[in-house]
């Protein structure tokens, strides 16, 4: 029986972009912070986030997360957000500067994968990625489904 780390326990995802995993190479992944407000944060608790079609991008030396729908707080009175407004991330200025040379190259792009409360703080996976080719997603489908069945066959003959 393993026990969780406070740390373990405190990192909490509050939200995955599994559709990333499927179109996309994903090639390093970073942690950034975001500039969020006081309904969004608490909204996010809830788990009222969505992450799919969001996206990131280099503007004036600054990384802005777009499309991450944010839905309205619950108990909220008049403080209001939008729920898809670009938010800031927050990175050390030299991620920043790998990820703008990395964005320059061609097929390259910023993707979020995971949203998560780290120590307190909403903390969001964001990932260099490529796109994938048609084919292969194919390959990709094709070779979950051997590993299926091998484990199915397996499982059958241990009977």
């Amino acid at each position: 029986m393993t026990e969780t780390t406070d740390r373990e326990k405190a990192q909490r995802i509050a939200a995955e972009n599994r559709k990333a995993l499927h179109d996309y190479h994903i090639l390093e992944t970073f942690e950034a912070g975001l500039v969020l407000q006081g309904t969004e944060v608490k909204s996010i608790r809830e788990g009222r986030v969505n992450l799919r079609d969001s996206f990131a991008r280099v503007e004036d030396g600054e990384i802005w997360v777009y499309n991450i729908h944010i839905s309205a707080y619950s108990h909220r009175g008049y403080a209001d957000h939008e729920p898809t407004r670009r938010r800031k991330l927050l990175l050390h200025r030299q991620e920043i500067r790998k990820l703008i040379g990395k964005t320059v190259e061609r097929g390259m792009t910023l993707v979020p994968l995971r949203l998560y409360f780290k120590g307190g703080k909403v903390k969001l996976a964001i990932s260099l990625a490529r796109g994938k080719q048609a084919h292969d997603k194919r390959d990709a489908i094709r070779k979950r489904e051997v590993d299926r069945e091998t484990r199915a066959a397996v499982k059958a003959r241990q009977r």
